[in-house]
C-alpha cells in the first residue's frame, strides 16, 4: 500500500513467546450455529487458563457487538467479518498468545484464507460436527425457528451453504463424545504446539 509503511519495534514475538513460556497458536472452531463451538472453547479456554497459559476467545457475536458492528450478513460482509477476526488474531499471537475463535466459518476458500493471515504453523482447525437437526433442536438462539420462518436471510444450513471442512486439524463429533472429551482431545493435539 502506497504510504502505508510496516513499523518495526524492539520487542518482537519470541520475546512475547519466552515470557509467556509458551507458543502462540490460533483454534479456529468451525461448525453450524448452535453446533457446540462456544461451549468447547469455553471449556478449552478455562483448562488453559488453569495450566497458566494466556489465552484470549474472539466470538461471532461479541465481534459483531463491536469492530464488526457495520457489517451485514451478505456473504460479502460475513467474509470481511472474518477477515478481521483473522487479523485480530494474528495481532494477538504476535503478542504471544494462544487465541481461540469461535465462528461458523461456512466456505473452505475462506478457512482457507484464514489459514493463510495466521500461518499454517499457528493455525489449529476444530470442525465441531453436529447433524443439522441436533442443532435445530437446540436453537439455543432462536435462529433456526426465524431462519425457517424466513425472518433471517443467508442462514447458514437453511438459506445458505456450510461446506464440510476438507481437512481440519481435528473433528469433534458431539454426538459421539462430550464437551469434555473434546477438550481432551484438543489438549492432546495442543501438547506438541506450545
Amino acid at each position: 500500500m502506497e504510504h502505508v509503511n510496516k513499523q518495526h519495534y524492539s520487542i518482537k514475538k519470541q520475546d512475547r513467546t519466552q515470557i509467556n513460556k509458551h507458543k502462540p497458536c490460533l483454534i479456529w472452531f468451525t461448525g453450524l450455529s448452535g453446533s457446540g463451538k462456544s461451549t468447547i472453547a469455553n471449556l478449552l479456554e478455562k483448562e488453559l487458563y488453569s495450566q497458566n497459559i494466556h489465552t484470549y476467545t474472539l466470538d461471532g457475536d461479541n465481534l459483531r457487538r463491536g469492530l464488526n458492528k457495520d457489517l451485514s450478513f451478505t456473504k460479502k460482509d460475513r467474509i470481511e467479518n472474518l477477515r478481521r477476526t483473522a487479523e485480530v488474531g494474528k495481532l494477538l499471537l504476535d503478542a504471544g498468545l494462544v487465541v481461540i475463535a469461535a465462528f461458523i466459518t461456512p466456505y473452505n476458500k475462506t478457512r482457507e484464507d484464514i489459514k493463510a493471515i495466521i500461518g499454517e504453523p499457528f493455525y489449529i482447525e476444530v470442525f465441531v460436527n453436529t447433524p443439522l437437526e441436533v442443532c435445530e433442536q437446540r436453537d439455543v438462539k432462536g435462529l433456526y425457528k426465524k431462519a425457517r420462518a424466513g425472518e433471517i436471510k443467508n442462514f447458514t444450513g437453511i438459506s445458505d451453504p456450510f461446506e464440510v471442512p476438507l481437512s481440519p486439524t481435528i473433528e469433534i463429533q458431539t454426538l459421539k463424545e462430550s464437551p469434555e472429551e473434546a477438550v481432551s482431545r484438543i489438549l492432546e493435539v495442543l501438547k506438541g504446539r506450545l
